[in-house]
């Protein structure tokens, strides 16, 4: 019962996903030694066409970045751009409002445009704004991506690609799935 519960919470959360927005971005870089760093760093993020503003915490060498309403975010390019400027992300943690979305261990949701698989999440109901994690490679530390390894099974999480462990429909290998906590 609880199972089919989760299923047509899911079909509701992907009708609604047209209407779903990643809003902001919390990224912390990896190697940024001084403050021409982070200015290069910086800069780079701002020719990303969905970044509506850039904030900073030099401290943490953290970046808040807030997306232009309606906009696609791609979180790959996010990472390219740091990387173009010589750095690494450390982590990145998107926020997302939800409606109503249903997610599980290891479900695969088409949210925002994008593939998120929910790695370690328990059964819930994501309403309004919720934080994700995104704990692919090379968003993460080597460290923290092998102990992510280790809380699941699926072969995806080792190639950022869907493979066989993905279902989610009218998709197929070898489109991009994002890995994500809660």
């Amino acid at each position: 019962m609880k199972s089919l519960l989760a299923i047509i919470f899911l079909a509701i959360g992907l009708q609604t996903s047209s209407s779903a927005q990643i809003k902001k971005a919390s990224l912390q870089a990896a190697g940024l030694t001084c403050a021409m760093c982070s200015r290069a760093t910086m800069e780079a993020l701002k020719t990303l066409p969905f970044v509506d503003k850039i904030d900073t915490d030099l401290n943490n060498t953290t970046f808040l970045l807030s997306f232009k309403p309606g906009a696609d975010v791609n979180i790959d390019q996010i990472k390219a751009k740091v990387e173009d400027a010589g750095f690494s992300v450390g982590k990145l943690v998107l926020t997302a409002s939800f409606d109503k979305v249903a997610v599980e261990k290891d479900a695969h949701i088409k949210y925002a445009g994008a593939t998120f698989h929910f790695i370690n999440a328990k059964n819930q109901v994501l309403s309004g704004d919720q934080q994700i994690t995104v704990i692919d490679k090379d968003f993460v530390s080597a460290k923290q991506f092998k102990k992510f390894s280790t809380q699941t099974t699926m072969p995806c999480y080792q190639t950022g690609v869907m493979a066989s462990c993905c279902k989610v429909e009218g998709h197929s290998a070898p489109e991009r799935i994002y890995h994500v906590t809660i």
